[in-house]
């Protein structure tokens, strides 16, 4: 008897013996998911169904007929993605279908999930950025260079805010400058530059998380993971363009030389930053990479970041947040986003959110004065406008709320989406 189940699509109710309204039915040979009439739910109850399908312990399936478009194919897959172990889909063939672009989304978002969902003693910030290098050389094996900076050469290069972030643990924090460059010229300009967080675990530092506050913090290199991942499918699709990678990776632990309230951070643009909460690290440690990233030339760069809570409250776990000066670049990334079926919301970032963060020791604090501070969205994200060149035209700023799950939902298992992988990718391709 064979182990793996077929499933096939159906645009009829399912027979009212299965219960009114039944998502899902069996023949005895194939299971049948069953859409409503009303078209522009079709992927969101696909997604459903294979979650529930998996949630029941089935790992092996094989979609089968001539429904089954690319868009639908990719939505059972997000949903039928696990935690752990290995799910495997046979796709649908038709005319509709193009394997080699599901198999691109597949390969991309895999890695991208397990380097979300490994543990934080296999993923620091070395093995991170190694990983994220053989991701990009897998589908650009002639077109990669690169430089790591790594521990005290960090300070050298001027690097302070992922060097004092990072300082605390064994593991030294580093950064790592990829350069996909397809033309060969080594003169082409810098189209354009990915910033990613790569925080591989943040106990919050000195002003420390509570234990169950620091259960999921292994999630908190996601941007780098998003960023290196929406390359890496861009590349599988056809990007020709010469992309900066840029990753800024630490562990924010605590130790006799971790930083503290009250130090002051003098960064490479001359900017001095007064510490007001060690566990509003993550705009430090993007700001050394917007630097890096403005040194490029390029005209598009975009970060992304695990960054505040702030931006999970506001848009929740289905949502990526999207902050911008450059308000029409916000728009088409929107825009580019709901082309791939991922949602995006727009929240409020004008220049006064620069100086929301005062400090009477230096030029801005990294968040608001007050116990522990209130690191919200808006002024993390003037915090990093700060450091972007061009008062911020060509800049997108994703805090990736909807990067992990915690627990799980009726549409996502427990972990890492990928979500923000392909919005990130189509601006890559379009823009």
């Amino acid at each position: 008897m064979s182990t793996t189940l077929t499933i096939k699509l159906s645009l009829q109710a399912a027979d009212p013996k299965w219960g009114k309204n039944a998502l899902l039915t069996s023949d005895g040979d194939a299971m049948s998911i069953h859409l409503p009439t009303n078209d522009t739910a079709h992927l969101e109850v696909v997604q459903r169904a294979a979650r529930r399908l998996q949630s029941q312990g089935i790992n092996n399936v094989a979609l089968s007929g001539n429904d089954w478009t690319v868009d639908l194919q990719w939505a059972f897959a997000k949903g039928f993605s696990v935690p752990r172990g290995q799910a495997d889909i046979v796709w649908a063939s038709n005319d509709n279908v193009e394997i080699a672009d599901l198999d691109a989304k597949r390969a991309s978002r895999d890695w991208a999930v397990a380097m979300i969902n490994g543990a934080p003693e296999d993923v620091y910030p070395e093995t991170l950025i190694i990983s994220a290098i053989e991701e990009i050389r897998r589908v650009a094996p002639h077109h990669v260079g690169y430089e790591i900076i790594a521990g005290d050469d960090l300070v050298e290069a001027g690097w302070m805010g992922v060097h004092t972030v990072g300082r605390a643990s064994t593991r030294p924090p580093a950064m790592l400058l990829l350069d996909y460059n397809p033309t060969g010229d080594d003169n082409a300009p810098v189209e354009a530059a990915l910033v990613g967080k790569g925080i591989t675990f943040d106990s919050g530092g000195y002003t420390l998380k509570s234990g169950p506050g620091m259960i999921s913090m292994k999630c908190d290199m996601g941007g780098s993971a998003t960023v290196t991942a929406a390359l890496s499918l861009a590349i599988s699709q056809g990007l020709n363009k010469r992309v900066k990678l840029i990753l800024c990776c630490a562990e924010n632990l605590v130790n006799g030389s971790a930083y503290k309230l009250g130090d002051i951070i003098t960064y490479k643009n001359g900017t001095t930053v007064e510490i007001l909460n060690t566990d509003a690290e993550g705009r430090l440690v993007l700001a050394d990479g917007l630097m890096a990233a403005g040194e490029t030339g390029a005209p598009l760069i975009i970060d992304a970041a695990t960054l505040t809570g702030a931006a999970l409250t506001a848009v929740g776990t289905h949502y990526n947040a999207v902050l911008a000066l450059d308000n029409e670049l916000a728009q088409r990334a929107i825009i580019h986003g709901n082309s791939v079926n991922e949602m995006n919301w727009q929240l409020p970032l004008a220049p006064f959110h620069m100086f929301e963060c005062p400090s009477p020791y230096a030029d801005t604090a990294n968040t608001t004065a007050g116990k522990g501070g209130v690191p919200g969205a808006s002024n993390a994200a003037g915090f990093l406008a700060r450091f972007v060149p061009n008062q911020g035209k060509g800049w997108l700023h994703f805090d990736i709320a909807a990067c992990y799950q915690d627990n799980g939902n009726a549409k996502w298992s427990p972990g890492a989406t990928g979500v923000g992988i392909e919005t990130i990718a189509k601006i890559l391709l379009e823009e």
